[in-house]
């Protein structure tokens, strides 16, 4: 059975600077459980811009955001921050890791944030991130001392530690070359159809979108295929 995990309402944006300009127009989709989806477009399209909403960063827009059917429209920041913390987890093509902490530490930070388990639970359960994602003996290590494809491997686990609703991407594989590019594929193909994990990618590399589930593509603010 699908469930729709995220729903996009006829979002529209505007920015105002000095002038209005409309940046994302009239934009309609929704994400089913388990789905990898990518959104492609040109720079400038909208993108970035859509995922900033999408992720509930940005609340300055026209429409409706449903996350696990909830409407984000009314809630105060302390509500969203939660939404963030408990339903979405992040990867960007910058893995922002703290070097002061061990690989581990940085993969719990998220949970202990959030604060639904004891300290030792969230513990096990990034060992046990850290392990789906092939890199669990670099677990003491810092993050200055992994490749940037490590890294970017930590930076899912991370991601993945408060066992979010949707993961949403944007340019994961940016700033990596074409083998670690395959690797972070293959983890969101098996994230989604072995751990059932729902994925927004956004990105400018067109064969990493060709092989995902779903691309929605993006024109001058407005979808024009998905």
């Amino acid at each position: 059975m699908n469930t729709t995990v995220l729903e996009a309402v006829h979002i529209t944006k505007y920015f105002h600077d000095p002038l209005d300009i409309q940046v994302l127009k009239d934009i309609n989709f929704y994400l089913n459980r388990s789905e990898f989806v990518s959104v492609i477009g040109k720079s400038g399209c909208g993108k970035s811009t859509l995922l900033y909403i999408l992720s509930t960063m940005d609340t300055d827009y026209e429409g409706d955001l449903l996350i696990d059917g909830v409407s984000m429209r009314q809630k105060k920041e302390a509500e969203l921050a939660r939404v963030r913390n408990e339903k979405i987890g992040f990867v960007f093509q910058f893995h922002y890791l703290l070097n002061e902490f061990t690989v581990l530490r940085n993969v719990m930070l998220p949970g202990l944030k959030l604060g639904l388990h004891s300290e030792a639970e969230i513990e096990h359960r990034a060992y046990e991130k850290l392990k789906i994602l092939g890199i669990e003996q670099e677990a003491l290590k810092r993050p200055n001392q992994l490749s940037g494809g490590q890294k970017q491997r930590v930076a899912i686990a991370r991601a993945l530690i408060n066992d979010p609703l949707i993961i949403m991407g944007d340019e994961p594989t940016g700033n990596l070359d074409k083998k670690n590019s395959e690797i972070v594929f293959e983890i969101f193909k098996e994230l989604a159809e072995v751990y059932h994990q729902t994925l927004l990618i956004v990105t400018h590399d067109n064969e990493f979108a060709a092989r995902t589930q779903r691309i929605i593509e993006m024109e001058d603010g407005k979808i024009i295929r998905q």
